[in-house]
């Protein structure tokens, strides 16, 4: 589709790349997803700063898989303050007090999202996570991290630690659009959200075609649905539900 919006066309662009990148990945975690969901496990997805809001997309949402646990930290979040966000997402020893809290166990999924993969927050919850036995996701851009030197103790960067890669495509300073000098036009949020509304519903459609429905959040806006069971059910597994 072509259009009269510059950053329409790109971002196109970029989302197709994103499918032929990630296309094989992504159905590998559709199982896996439709796997932990069918045996009552969760799926906790942590990201720092932007990244964070990737994991509020996923959760408590009209068409979101019920059984997803965002770790929204204030620490970790940008609306506490965008440059707290930026300092803290670079010190050592806060995801393994978030594991502990979040009640994170082996046979869960942990999916980790970070642009440049370089800091500490979001290595550390990976880290933790493959020591404790978890299917790790990590959602980042490889062309972004493998430019960007580790800002972690081990020098290594997030995809180091994970079970399957998910590469959001944005170029280096995470934007498609040049206007005379001026970088603008941001893409891992658009990517990062495209790759995993994917996967839930492609883990959805796995779930159903093997007779089992899962548990998906409809809109509160419309009079026929009510979320009120779905609350019962995970009000005590799932952290920020009430």
């Amino acid at each position: 589709m072509k259009t009269e919006f510059e950053y329409m066309n790109n971002i196109s662009e970029v989302l197709e790349k994103a499918y032929e990148v990630n296309k094989e990945n992504i159905k590998a975690i559709a199982e896996k997803f439709a796997e932990c969901i069918m045996k009552d496990n969760l799926i906790h997805i942590f990201g720092t700063g932007h990244s964070s809001l990737l994991s509020t997309e996923m959760y408590s949402r009209a068409g979101g898989l019920a059984n997803i646990n965002p770790i929204l930290d204030p620490n970790a979040m940008m609306e506490f303050g965008g440059e707290r966000s930026c300092m803290m997402e670079r010190t050592s020893g806060i995801s393994d007090v978030l594991y502990e809290l979040y009640g994170i166990k082996k046979e869960d999924i942990v999916v980790v999202i970070s642009n440049s993969g370089r800091n500490a927050m979001p290595i550390e919850m990976a880290m933790r996570a493959k020591k404790e036995g978890n299917f790790v996701v990590v959602l980042t851009s490889y062309e972004i991290s493998k430019k960007a030197e580790s800002r972690h103790s081990s020098g290594k960067k997030l995809y180091e630690f994970a079970d399957i890669v998910l590469d959001n495509c944005a170029e280096y300073g995470d934007a498609c659009m040049n206007i005379d000098g001026i970088v603008t036009g941001a893409v891992s949020t658009m990517t990062g959200t495209f790759i995993l509304h994917t996967i839930e519903t492609e883990a959805t459609k796995i779930m159903v075609n093997k007779g089992f429905r899962p548990y998906v959040f409809q809109s509160q806006n419309i009079a026929t649905y009510d979320n009120t069971k779905i609350g019962e059910l995970y009000k005590n597994r799932i952290r920020h539900l009430y």
